[in-house]
């Protein structure tokens, strides 16, 4: 099973589930921790390959959006969380479009930070270059430029390095399977169904997100669920360079939510902040 964290606040209190991004772990949220505490039981979950997923099914050759999809499942189903809220960032946000196709039914509603629905013609061009190299460099070397590409002002360099520091608990393998990964992330998004499976969804972005901003804005207006919130002067890693407005306005979004529809809340089997890593 995954690694995970949770904050447990109250029985009574609803569950915001937290997905990282490539190369982060469940550490890059310490600014929504203290925020979201007050409101929320939390869970934090690494993904495979990151934080205390390090070791998760090695076996693996490739990844799949089913798969990541019943990752995160089987620690709801552990923790007896039978829906709960979901906030992702990047690459995060593309497993819970995975979860809205294959578990729409665990979903209460989604805040998407930086979200990637598909890649602009340079994000292609850049993947593709990428694709050609990545198994004879180090893959520090394409993360870093990556990294800068994705994040190039003054202001993002908090995020930016503090991803790349955290990259570095990756090993080469994880990163190729990943990337791999990323070329199936076009063909995500088009397979929800959101006339199907109503769920309210919130993007919020950096109006600096030059690579993912264009596809968000013109392939959510299809989308009656959805909303998108900008925010100005702000890179991808919105959760971090401005955590106070991402803090507030998902917080805002969640507990709307949670006045419109009846409670669907579990307690885990132990009442307390703890870490699973088995």
């Amino acid at each position: 099973m995954l690694h995970y964290k949770t904050h447990v606040l109250s029985p009574s209190h609803d569950w915001v589930v937290f997905l990282h991004g490539l190369g982060g772990n469940s550490s890059i949220w310490y600014k929504q921790i203290k925020d979201f505490r007050k409101h929320f039981n939390l869970l934090f979950i690494d993904l495979k390959g990151h934080g205390g997923s390090v070791d998760y099914k090695p076996e693996l050759l490739q990844y799949t959006s089913e798969g990541l999809a019943e990752d995160v499942v089987n620690v709801l189903d552990f923790l007896s969380i039978k829906k709960a809220h979901f906030a992702g960032i990047s690459l995060g946000t593309v497993v819970l479009h995975s979860l809205h196709i294959h578990a729409p039914h665990r979903i209460k509603s989604m805040v998407l930070g930086g979200a990637i629905i598909r890649f602009t013609k340079a994000a292609r061009v850049l993947l593709k270059i990428g694709d050609l190299v990545k198994n004879f460099v180090p893959y520090m070397w394409l993360y870093k430029l990556f990294a800068r590409i994705l994040m190039p002002k003054k202001h993002h360099e908090h995020s930016r390095n503090l991803f790349i520091r955290e990259a570095k608990k990756l090993c080469q393998k994880e990163f190729i399977r990943w990337y791999q990964f990323a070329f199936k992330v076009p063909a995500i998004y088009p397979k929800m169904d959101p006339e199907k499976h109503s769920i309210p969804k919130l993007y919020i972005m950096g109006n600096q997100d030059y690579m993912f901003i264009g596809p968000v804005l013109e392939d959510t207006a299809k989308d009656k669920d959805a909303t998108v919130h900008v925010i100005n002067n702000c890179g991808h890693v919105c959760n971090i360079e401005k955590d106070k407005e991402f803090n507030e306005v998902a917080i805002n979004f969640f507990s709307d939510r949670i006045k419109l529809n009846p409670k669907e809340v579990s307690l885990p089997k132990t009442a307390r902040e703890y870490v699973m890593t088995t």
